[in-house]
């Protein structure tokens, strides 16, 4: 069975001091606001509203666990980069989820949304450099790959994967669909790769990369 069926939520936490005790080894989810995550992340599950897909991006304020069958926990962060909210939320968020990403020792991987129309934006690079300073490894998920034409999606990604390349293997990236339910079972490998103790799976999930430029 996919590992991210049947996920089961557990809790929500707004502040650093509410993180449960470790109980599973977890893998996050993290993306630029509208970028895609909740959508993925119910795709991946094959679950309608795991996730809550809104149309106002920076709803999501909050770090929600989802159980998995196997024991293991999707961990679903706030939205980065929205410019329409308090610049106290903003910075409350990024607090949670610096610390959260920091200092969480169950965290084993994170898996980062980008809208394949938009890659990398300079938020996405902090996000990716910052975290490639953990040690940790982290699959990048091209989301909306349907909205792009066969060859532009292939040239986006590998554009994506040649300017991520310098930072190693750690780093994976692939497209995806949610609408087309496309790229579910490259991600379910790399995941699976992860929680079966391997740093970075073979070149299943396509080139090998590691992560950019500074915190969220």
């Amino acid at each position: 069975m996919p590992i991210f069926r049947n996920a089961q939520f557990e809790i929500s936490i707004a502040k650093p001091s509410g993180l449960p005790p470790p109980s599973g080894p977890e893998v996050a989810f993290a993306g630029r606001s509208n970028a895609g995550k909740s959508s993925a992340i119910n795709t991946l599950a094959g679950h309608v509203r795991l996730a809550y897909v809104s149309k106002t991006p920076g709803r999501t304020q909050l770090i929600n666990f989802f159980r998995l069958n196997n024991g293991a926990l999707l961990v679903d962060l706030p939205g980065y980069g929205y410019a329409a909210v308090p610049e106290k939320v903003r910075r409350d968020w990024q607090g949670l989820i610096e610390t959260y990403l920091k200092k969480r020792e169950s965290l084993i991987g994170l898996v980062l949304i980008m809208d394949s129309r938009h890659p990398l934006t300079p938020l996405d690079r902090q996000m990716i450099n910052w975290f490639a300073g953990t040690g940790r490894p982290m699959h990048v998920l091209l989301t909306k790959s349907d909205k792009l034409s066969r060859g532009a999606a292939a040239a986006t990604l590998q554009d994506v994967r040649a300017q991520l390349r310098p930072l190693g293997p750690l780093v994976t990236v692939q497209l995806f669909s949610s609408l087309k339910k496309s790229g579910v079972e490259e991600a379910e490998r790399v995941i699976g790769g992860w929680l079966n103790g391997e740093a970075a799976p073979p070149d299943e999930a396509g080139e090998e990369t590691k992560a950019p430029d500074q915190g969220t």
